[in-house]
């Protein structure tokens, strides 16, 4: 009988959760997915639903389940409470790991998303071999994790490892925590969108918008974008952005120009800052990485003190995917918890 690692991603959409054989942690043997509900009860209810249909799978399977981890989207204080989450607001201050427990009569760990794709990454993926390492998620906003001589650092109070809350622009684009400029607000799925947004909009106003085609040729004015929200700029999602530069369209590939500029400016200040070997780029983009991860290597240096020959520090896309945070909570579940 094998004892099975069980870990779940909760996002703010969606819900991933993996059972990991110890002996091969990368090939899920397991897998369930649930929505994202909008209020803490029914979150409670669906990690629940989730972790007990992967335990009874478990147990089809003639295996037992040893460590339950919980990877949250947000800033986990070291009590395991989420005391920060723009994009799952419900759960804010909630004892959510408390709750989950008595329903599921074990013991859970709950831990930031990006820290439990790090981990993952460290052992399985990209960052395998490397001690001190940064990832940089990239999704609906952005996420982060630290690794420094082998271990994930959280911080004096959990709070470590928000880069997409540090200012870029202090007069900028409203942030959902309040502030305005945050880096997400321009580098992030969010942030793709509002940059597409805003390039159709001034085509539209320097009347490039018309006829679908501008001064410099065919397809500047976002008329491929517009097409895919159903005619109205403010309706355009960062997957219209993607779709219509997969199609080689010209505004597409410009806000990517652009977006590459806003994410090279972050992951810069991050280098700057803690000097590390290797930056892992994962989220939901990286699934795209083709359209500016190059431009960002391009564009890095003139952001890093010392770059060049002397400070090589290489920005690579993390390669487990969808399922990084969930497979790392898995894997953070069932070991000693090195977050110090």
């Amino acid at each position: 009988m094998t004892e099975l690692r069980l870990g779940i991603d909760i996002g703010g959409t969606k819900i991933l959760g993996v059972l990991c054989d110890p002996a091969d942690p990368g090939a899920p043997v397991a897998v369930q997915r649930a929505s994202t509900p909008g209020d803490v009860d029914a979150v409670v209810d669906a990690l629940v639903a989730v972790i007990e249909a992967l335990r009874l799978r478990a147990a089809e399977l003639g295996h037992t389940v040893r460590g339950i981890g919980l990877g949250v989207p947000g800033v986990v204080d070291r009590s395991g409470v989420l005391r920060g989450a723009p994009n799952l607001r419900c759960a804010i201050d909630q004892p959510l790991r408390d709750r989950i427990e008595a329903a599921v009569h074990a013991p859970v760990l709950i831990e930031n998303d990006a820290n439990c794709a790090l981990w993952a990454e460290a052992e399985l993926g990209a960052g395998r071999g490397a001690a001190d390492l940064v990832m940089v998620a990239l999704g609906t906003g952005i996420g982060g994790a630290v690794m420094i001589d082998g271990r994930l650092r959280i911080g004096a109070h959990g709070f470590a490892g928000e880069p997409g809350h540090m200012v870029v622009e202090r007069d900028g684009v409203l942030c959902p925590c309040g502030r305005h400029g945050c880096w997400e607000r321009y580098a992030s799925g969010a942030g793709l969108a509002w940059l597409a947004q805003r390039a159709v909009q001034h085509a539209q106003e320097s009347g490039t918008g018309e006829s679908g085609r501008g001064e410099s040729g065919a397809g500047e004015s976002g008329e491929m974008l517009l097409r895919l929200a159903g005619g109205d700029p403010a309706a355009i999602r960062g997957e219209h952005v993607t779709t219509a530069a997969d199609a080689a369209d010209p505004m597409a590939l410009e806000v990517f120009e652009e977006f590459a500029r806003w994410v090279a400016i972050g992951i810069g200040s991050i280098i700057n800052i803690l000097d590390p070997e290797l930056v892992l780029v994962g989220g939901g983009l990286v699934e795209h990485s083709r359209h500016y991860l190059h431009r960002v290597g391009e564009l890095l240096p003139a952001e890093v003190l010392g770059a060049g020959r002397h400070r090589p520090t290489p920005v690579v896309a993390a390669s487990l995917g969808p399922m990084a945070g969930a497979i790392g909570a898995a894997l953070l579940a069932g070991t000693e918890h090195r977050l110090r």
